[in-house]
């Protein structure tokens, strides 16, 4: 019997890769530990959506219902928005047991050490993780235990140790978050900008309220960690918008201070080892879709592993992937973020500002796009469970390609258009690719709308 997999880290990255590896039929190991402070999100439908997709059940029973998110950005406030605002510590419980629902054997222990051996049984060379981790005896006592897995999955997000990898950084950012407790309130969040950050502001029915400023490191000039509770606190009182946060509330504990510096690791994947989630890549908070990001690369990743350990032919092809969604996702994002503070002009001479203005590129993130702009190109593709190399459309806006569009191989009808004869009406070239009518109909109303004449 093969080793299993071992997955480190078990948010909702690990967590979902876990889940699809199961679904392949693998046996996974998850090792974890809940995070060391707790915290709010916020999130959005899709990422509920995704969630739900990944098959997480009893995770879902954390998400609350939508409440609203106010946001005041160079000026202007707007109260349209809702969001769903979840406590981690809640969310990840529940993913914990959609594991063991789902056969997964999870450790609660503490990663202490991870490297890479070459096994030479049975005739022939392949090569083992070994992984070192700490727990914790019901007497208190810790033990150092260690496991073998025949492919590991690095997913404890930011804090994923670097292994030398070489990474691409943006401006060094921290957010400080403070704890307030107060009486039962309505569940509202708020982003609002100030001279040198932003703030992120959140409140449950329970009254508890969890405040976070975050700043430019090499601006911020921060105060030593003694004094941090009472700079929060000051920073906050000089927001209005953070005064329905505050209003009958006290801070509990310490600031928790920690990194949201943008982060590309542009080196995701190896033989037997993969980075998803934070680990892969980490973008600025501001977009508010972390959840969403970590678990866009996740949902891939059981398909990479199961070609690159079944189909080792395809290893470059796997690898290639993976590599080019984390890293175009990475920037997608980290374009909408640029946008976004260029949209803030009343602080834009501040350091914060413009060191964020025009990274990490001045490239658009939409490219307009004709159907003269249109390229077939063979790359890889998700199918079954498993990496393979399919025909697909690629434009400027899409890098990656188009494989499908509304269930139907897009490629062969781009191929089609280019190859018609002058005068030649669109049904008649398209009539040899056998579509339905209905698809023919989608497929038609779709060409014109890409500028293609009837």
């Amino acid at each position: 019997m093969a080793d299993p997999i071992v997955v480190l880290g078990a948010g909702p990255a690990g967590g979902a890769v876990a889940l699809g590896l199961r679904r392949l039929g693998y046996e996974v190991i998850v090792i974890g530990q809940p995070r060391p402070f707790d915290a709010v999100e916020g999130i959005s439908e899709r990422v509920v959506e995704g969630l739900r997709g990944a098959g997480f059940k009893e995770a879902l029973k954390a998400v609350r219902q939508p409440s609203a998110r106010n946001a005041t950005w160079n000026g202007e406030s707007n109260s349209a928005n809702t969001e769903r605002l979840i406590t981690r510590k809640h969310l990840d419980a529940g993913i914990w047991q959609d594991l063991l629902n789902a056969g997964v054997t999870c450790i609660d222990g503490r990663i202490k050490s991870v490297d890479t051996q070459l096994d030479e049984g049975q005739g022939r060379k392949t090569s083992v993780v070994q992984v070192s981790y700490q727990v914790t005896d019901s007497d208190n006592t810790n033990e150092l235990q260690t496991i073998t897995g025949s492919f590991l999955v690095e997913a404890r997000g930011r804090a994923a140790p670097s292994a030398q990898l070489k990474r691409f950084r943006g401006a060094e950012t921290v957010s400080l978050l403070q704890y307030w407790q107060g009486s039962e309130a309505q569940a509202q969040s708020a982003a609002v900008s100030f001279a040198d950050g932003w703030a992120w502001l959140a409140m449950t029915e329970e009254g508890k309220r969890y405040l976070q400023l975050t700043f430019d490191v090499a601006s911020a000039n921060l105060p030593p960690k003694a004094e941090l509770s009472e700079f929060c606190t000051q920073r906050l009182s000089e927001i209005p918008e953070a005064e329905p946060f505050m209003r009958d509330a006290q801070p509990v504990g310490e600031p928790h201070a920690r990194t949201s510096t943008p982060i590309l690791c542009e080196q995701c994947t190896g033989d037997n080892w993969i980075r998803v989630g934070d680990a892969a890549m980490a973008v600025d908070p501001l977009s508010g879709n972390g959840i969403f990001q970590a678990m866009s690369s996740a949902l891939q990743a059981p398909a990479v592993i199961n070609t690159l350990l079944k189909y080792p032919e395809r290893k470059q092809l796997a690898q290639d992937f993976h590599q080019a969604r984390v890293t175009a996702l990475f920037y997608r994002f980290a374009r909408i973020g640029r946008d976004f503070y260029q949209m803030e002009r009343n602080w834009s001479a501040g350091a914060f500002w413009q060191t964020r203005h025009h990274w990490p590129d001045d490239q658009p993130l939409h490219v307009e796009t004709t159907f003269d702009d249109f390229e077939v190109k063979t790359l890889p593709v998700v199918q079954n469970g498993e990496i393979v190399a399919a025909d697909v459309v690629v434009t400027p806006d899409q890098p990656l390609g188009i494989w499908h569009l509304g269930g139907i191989p897009l490629a062969p009808v781009v191929t089609a258009v280019q190859s018609r004869q002058a005068g030649q009406p669109l049904e008649s070239c398209l009539a040899p690719l056998g579509l339905q009518p209905n698809a023919l109909e989608g497929i038609t109303r779709w060409l014109l709308t890409q500028g293609v004449p009837r």
